[in-house]
Protein backbone atom coordinates (compact mmCIF):
# COMPACT_ATOMS: atom_id res chain seq x y z
CA UNK A 1 0.00 0.00 0.00
CA UNK A 2 2.79 2.44 0.84
CA UNK A 3 4.01 1.97 -2.71
CA UNK A 4 0.63 2.85 -4.25
CA UNK A 5 0.48 5.76 -2.00
CA UNK A 6 3.99 7.00 -2.66
CA UNK A 7 3.15 6.64 -6.56
CA UNK A 8 0.02 9.12 -6.13
CA UNK A 9 1.76 11.59 -3.98
CA UNK A 10 4.63 11.81 -6.82
CA UNK A 11 2.44 12.12 -9.63
CA UNK A 12 0.51 14.63 -7.27
CA UNK A 13 3.65 16.55 -6.36
CA UNK A 14 4.59 17.04 -10.21
CA UNK A 15 0.65 18.02 -10.97
CA UNK A 16 0.95 20.78 -8.48
CA UNK A 17 4.39 21.96 -9.52
CA UNK A 18 3.09 21.85 -13.58
CA UNK A 19 0.19 24.16 -11.94
CA UNK A 20 2.22 26.78 -10.38
CA UNK A 21 4.30 26.67 -13.35
CA UNK A 22 1.68 27.97 -15.71
CA UNK A 23 -0.04 30.21 -13.00
CA UNK A 24 3.46 31.77 -12.95
CA UNK A 25 3.45 32.38 -16.24
CA UNK A 26 0.22 34.09 -16.71
CA UNK A 27 0.14 35.97 -13.38
CA UNK A 28 3.66 37.02 -13.86
CA UNK A 29 3.91 37.11 -17.96
CA UNK A 30 6.15 39.52 -18.70
CA UNK A 31 9.00 37.67 -16.90
CA UNK A 32 9.64 34.27 -18.41
CA UNK A 33 8.11 35.98 -21.85
CA UNK A 34 11.21 38.25 -21.81
CA UNK A 35 12.88 34.88 -21.62
CA UNK A 36 11.01 33.43 -24.68
CA UNK A 37 11.84 36.79 -26.21
CA UNK A 38 15.77 35.93 -25.66
CA UNK A 39 15.84 32.56 -26.63
CA UNK A 40 14.16 33.04 -30.10
CA UNK A 41 15.80 35.90 -31.01
CA UNK A 42 19.31 34.51 -29.78
CA UNK A 43 20.05 37.84 -29.33
CA UNK A 44 22.70 36.94 -26.28
CA UNK A 45 24.32 33.85 -27.80
CA UNK A 46 28.07 33.83 -28.19
CA UNK A 47 29.03 36.75 -30.92
CA UNK A 48 29.79 35.68 -34.45
CA UNK A 49 27.30 32.35 -33.70
CA UNK A 50 27.48 30.54 -37.38
CA UNK A 51 23.77 29.41 -35.79
CA UNK A 52 22.17 33.07 -35.80
CA UNK A 53 19.85 32.19 -39.17
CA UNK A 54 18.09 30.36 -37.12
CA UNK A 55 16.77 33.26 -34.53
CA UNK A 56 13.21 34.66 -34.54
CA UNK A 57 12.98 38.58 -34.34
CA UNK A 58 8.68 38.56 -34.92
CA UNK A 59 7.16 39.21 -31.53
CA UNK A 60 3.77 37.21 -32.99
CA UNK A 61 6.04 34.00 -33.04
CA UNK A 62 7.19 34.98 -29.60
CA UNK A 63 4.01 35.56 -28.14
CA UNK A 64 2.75 32.01 -29.90
CA UNK A 65 5.46 29.65 -28.46
CA UNK A 66 4.58 31.16 -25.08
CA UNK A 67 1.11 30.76 -25.29
CA UNK A 68 1.98 26.94 -26.50
CA UNK A 69 4.44 26.34 -23.43
CA UNK A 70 1.77 27.48 -21.03
CA UNK A 71 -1.13 25.18 -22.74
CA UNK A 72 1.18 22.49 -22.50
CA UNK A 73 2.27 23.07 -19.06
CA UNK A 74 -1.21 23.37 -17.99
CA UNK A 75 -2.29 20.40 -20.15
CA UNK A 76 0.17 18.18 -17.80
CA UNK A 77 -1.29 19.92 -14.67
CA UNK A 78 -4.34 18.53 -16.11
CA UNK A 79 -2.89 15.02 -16.87
CA UNK A 80 -1.14 14.95 -13.71
CA UNK A 81 -4.10 15.63 -11.69
CA UNK A 82 -6.52 13.35 -13.52
CA UNK A 83 -3.14 10.60 -12.82
CA UNK A 84 -3.37 11.18 -9.42
CA UNK A 85 -6.59 11.12 -9.00
CA UNK A 86 -7.13 7.96 -10.93
CA UNK A 87 -4.85 6.40 -8.68
CA UNK A 88 -6.25 7.28 -5.67
CA UNK A 89 -9.47 6.04 -6.54
CA UNK A 90 -8.53 2.77 -7.05
CA UNK A 91 -5.83 2.44 -4.08
CA UNK A 92 -7.37 -0.56 -2.91
CA UNK A 93 -7.88 -1.96 -6.16
CA UNK A 94 -6.29 -5.29 -7.53
CA UNK A 95 -3.45 -4.78 -8.82
CA UNK A 96 -4.33 -5.24 -12.25
CA UNK A 97 -6.75 -2.53 -12.13
CA UNK A 98 -4.25 -0.13 -10.61
CA UNK A 99 -2.11 -0.43 -13.41
CA UNK A 100 -4.54 0.28 -15.76
CA UNK A 101 -5.49 3.62 -14.29
CA UNK A 102 -1.51 4.71 -14.29
CA UNK A 103 -2.68 5.85 -18.26
CA UNK A 104 -3.07 8.75 -17.25
CA UNK A 105 -0.08 9.47 -14.80
CA UNK A 106 2.18 8.50 -17.64
CA UNK A 107 0.92 10.34 -20.28
CA UNK A 108 1.44 13.73 -17.72
CA UNK A 109 4.39 12.38 -17.32
CA UNK A 110 5.27 12.34 -21.04
CA UNK A 111 3.52 15.52 -21.36
CA UNK A 112 5.80 17.01 -19.03
CA UNK A 113 8.65 15.24 -20.46
CA UNK A 114 8.16 16.37 -24.26
CA UNK A 115 7.94 19.89 -22.77
CA UNK A 116 11.19 20.17 -20.88
CA UNK A 117 13.20 17.91 -22.82
CA UNK A 118 11.62 18.35 -26.21
CA UNK A 119 10.98 22.10 -25.52
CA UNK A 120 13.52 23.07 -23.79
CA UNK A 121 16.70 21.25 -24.28
CA UNK A 122 16.14 20.47 -27.87
CA UNK A 123 14.57 23.15 -29.09
CA UNK A 124 15.39 25.88 -26.99
CA UNK A 125 19.12 24.70 -25.62
CA UNK A 126 20.54 23.09 -29.17
CA UNK A 127 18.48 24.55 -32.17
CA UNK A 128 18.53 28.09 -30.90
CA UNK A 129 21.67 27.44 -28.93
CA UNK A 130 20.39 28.54 -25.89
CA UNK A 131 23.53 27.06 -23.84
CA UNK A 132 25.71 29.84 -25.33
CA UNK A 133 23.75 32.69 -23.21
CA UNK A 134 24.75 34.04 -19.73
CA UNK A 135 22.04 35.38 -19.01
CA UNK A 136 18.79 32.95 -20.67
CA UNK A 137 19.79 30.02 -20.23
CA UNK A 138 17.32 27.06 -18.98
CA UNK A 139 18.71 24.35 -19.63
CA UNK A 140 20.10 23.29 -15.69
CA UNK A 141 16.38 23.98 -14.52
CA UNK A 142 15.07 21.97 -17.56
CA UNK A 143 17.80 18.82 -16.89
CA UNK A 144 16.81 18.67 -13.27
CA UNK A 145 12.91 18.88 -13.90
CA UNK A 146 13.59 16.13 -16.43
CA UNK A 147 15.28 13.60 -14.20
CA UNK A 148 12.73 14.21 -11.87
CA UNK A 149 10.33 13.40 -14.51
CA UNK A 150 11.99 10.54 -16.05
CA UNK A 151 12.44 9.11 -12.51
CA UNK A 152 8.75 9.39 -11.23
CA UNK A 153 7.56 8.34 -14.79
CA UNK A 154 9.99 4.69 -13.93
CA UNK A 155 9.02 4.27 -10.15
CA UNK A 156 4.98 4.79 -11.48
CA UNK A 157 5.02 2.31 -14.22
CA UNK A 158 6.63 -0.39 -12.23
CA UNK A 159 3.92 -2.79 -11.88
CA UNK A 160 1.95 -3.94 -8.51
CA UNK A 161 1.14 -6.89 -7.93
CA UNK A 162 -1.13 -8.71 -5.25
Amino acid sequence: MIVRIAKILLVGALASYAFIVAYNNIVDYGSNYQFVRHVLSMDTTFPDNALIHRAITNERVWSKVYALIIAWEWLTSVLLVIGALALLIRLRAPAAIFNRAKVWAVAGLMAGFVLWFFGFLVVAGEYFAMWQSQTWNGQEAAFRLTMIILGVLIFVSLSESD
